[in-house]
């Protein structure tokens, strides 16, 4: 089952263990311990962990350096040090530190581990770190490079692919030296290490957990380790890595209490616990959860935690990923926002969900949480006006590639996500058949739009794999990609246009091919047009000066579909089926004087406006702010 599916269910499905004793486990007494710069001895013991011998239970929230702001780090994490957590989770996502092979950035803008790390330490809060290789996150390819899919031999996650394994122990050997030093035992806050990420929902072979363990192992790092699934795929598959701590994704006691048929004398714990859920483009509402009572009763029965996310942040740029079925179909791109229904949100406010959590571990350790600090403030900016500026089709890379068919952008080109335009004469035929559209398709006949082509199944939008053709011409299909796929064996999904094109069941060869990578240079000198666009595929600019600073959503509702940047960074994905509307700029990347905006919108030719806006939506969650 989906890992979207099987979580959803076992969060709602009724807890009959809530007011029961967890098997007769007894809670320890809570030892509210935080580090202070000299070495610790952090050990798994008896089915429960141990801080210099003595037993301690990790309350920790998850948060993703990658998907908030820098200059934000250190609010985020005194946030969720005053909801009375002890440590604090995140991921690192390898694509996002290696975009090239070889070429590694651990200090640019929100890329800094070590930095983060030792904020956590500086905050009073111990880290859980899960650097993957694969690490899911609703980010795109599941953390893994995409230039690992330009060689269509390539197996992710399998031992027995040397490859792959290569890129692993380059990435391994490149983060480990900056790690270890922040262990706990030479004085750092990182308490443990998770090997891989929910390996039983995916495969069976225990020794690929093993040679990554060996990995971090030969570089210095013996853990203590820990790894993280879902119990039905755990007992299915039983890829256990035989000493490691075992979490348990969104389990409650009871679950947990079972969890020692597998991991023996191991500790078990709450490797993810869910206060809030996921959201996908064109579902009817945000997701949202309420996880206090789960949270009390594990607890009560003494077990250690992980909330995933305590705050979610944001997928700029292009890094959200997609779900979809074991066999590729209901294709699910996540949208850009990753708010979550977190205990805190996308903007870093507390919501009425935080402030229950905060009390009930208050109620369960005795502890009193540091006072909960000020949010960052929100600022706002008059409504203005987008001018089009500029036409997609005038900006075209000089030169074309000829490729004899279309293929994956991976393969072809190099190229991870974006835009690819596909042009081709046809001087006959009535139906055109596009296979394989990864994941969206526009397609223009002559410079007029005729039609899209979507692998989303929604009721605005079509697709079906043909296009009715009115006349012979020119026609041109310009193919926009959503994340990888992060999750299931269609992890490492190609994107493009990776199918056959036919005209009236005849197969159509030699294209001319232009790949425009989105997080490229070749947009950033637009030759300017001359005339109002009449063809769809504008750059549309604008500027606002800011009438309050700080943190701001730009909403889109405006427009139809596209991308948005300001001050030359891109946000993100905008999309008229929503449920967002509203993309997140955090106020430090903004100017006080002017602001630069441009929009790349796939289907607009006239003028619209972007309006500022205080948070993500005005409905559900959102409403229920603590006063």
């Amino acid at each position: 089952m989906q890992r979207r599916h099987f979580l959803a269910f076992s969060l709602l499905a009724p807890l009959a263990w809530v007011a029961r004793p967890a098997l007769g486990r007894t809670a320890p007494p809570f030892r509210p311990v935080a580090p202070d710069g000299r070495p610790h001895r952090f050990a798994l013991g008896r089915r429960s962990f141990l801080l210099d011998g003595e037993s301690f239970r990790i309350h920790s929230g998850e948060m993703h350096p990658a998907r908030i702001a820098k200059a934000h780090w250190r609010s985020r994490i005194r946030t969720a040090r005053a909801m009375g957590l002890n440590t604090i989770a995140l991921y690192v996502m390898w694509n996002h530190h290696e975009r090239e092979p070889g070429v590694f950035d651990f200090e640019g803008e929100n890329r800094d581990i070590e930095g983060f790390i030792r904020l956590c330490q500086e905050e009073g809060l111990w880290v859980y770190l899960r650097p993957g290789p694969y690490v899911c996150a609703e980010w795109t390819n599941g953390g893994l490079p995409a230039w690992l899919l330009r060689d269509p031999d390539t197996r992710l996650r399998d031992r027995d692919d040397p490859r792959y394994m290569a890129a692993v122990r380059r990435y391994v050997a490149e983060l480990a030296p900056r790690i270890a030093p922040l262990m706990v035992g030479r004085g750092g806050p990182i308490l443990m290490l998770q090997v891989e990420n929910e390996y039983s929902m995916f495969a069976a072979d225990v020794g690929y957990l093993k040679a990554i363990q060996a990995m971090w192992r030969e570089h210095g790092i013996d853990g203590p380790f820990s790894v993280s699934d879902g119990w039905d795929d755990l007992q299915r598959r039983r890829a256990y890595l035989p000493g490691a701590a075992l979490g348990l994704d969104g389990a409650d006691a009871a679950t947990l209490a079972r969890g020692a048929t597998v991991a023996g004398e191991a500790p078990v714990w709450v490797g993810e616990g869910y206060p809030g859920w996921l959201t996908h483009w064109g579902e009817p509402v945000f997701a949202a959860k309420d996880y206090v009572e789960t949270l009390r009763n594990v607890m009560r029965a003494g077990y250690s935690f992980n909330l995933y996310v305590v705050h979610g942040g944001t997928n700029f740029g292009l890094t959200a990923g997609a779900n979809a079925e074991d066999d590729g179909s209901q294709f699910q791109p996540v949208i850009t926002s990753y708010d979550y229904g977190a205990p805190i949100d996308e903007r870093g406010v507390p919501t009425a969900q935080y402030y229950r959590l905060r009390a009930a571990i208050a109620e369960a350790t005795g502890a009193v949480p540091p006072p909960v600090p000020s949010a960052e403030p929100a600022g706002t900016f008059a409504s203005t006006v987008l001018a089009p500026y500029a036409s997609l089709w005038d900006n075209l890379p000089t030169t074309p590639a000829r490729v004899p068919r279309p293929g994956p952008n991976e393969i072809l080109f190099g190229q991870d996500q974006g835009l690819v335009l596909y042009r081709k004469h046809v001087e006959r035929g009535s139906r055109l058949r596009l296979e394989g559209v990864r994941d969206y398709a526009v397609v223009h006949l002559d410079g007029r739009e005729i039609a899209h082509v979507s692998r989303m199944v929604h009721p605005a939008l079509s697709s079906t794999a043909d296009v009715a053709l009115p006349a012979p011409g020119t026609v041109d299909v310009l193919v926009d990609a959503f994340g990888h796929i992060n999750f299931g064996p269609r992890l490492g999904d190609h994107k493009g246009l990776v199918g056959p094109v036919t005209l009236d069941g005849d197969m159509l060869h030699d294209f001319d091919v232009w790949p425009l990578p989105l997080d490229g240079d070749w947009f950033r000198d637009l030759k300017p047009a001359r005339a109002a666009p009449s063809r769809p595929g504008v750059f549309f600019r604008g500027t606002f000066r800011m009438q309050r600073p700080g943190d701001v959503y730009l909403d889109m509702r405006e427009w139809t579909k596209g991308y948005l940047w300001v001050n030359g960074r891109l946000l993100g994905r905008y999309w008229h089926i929503g449920p967002q509307q509203r993309l997140f700029c955090p106020g430090p990347w903004l100017h006080d004087g002017d602001n630069t905006v441009q929009v790349l919108d796939l289907h607009r030719t006239a003028a619209a406006s972007i309006h500022a806006a205080e948070r993500l939506h005005d409905g559900g969650a959102d409403a229920s702010r603590h006063d």
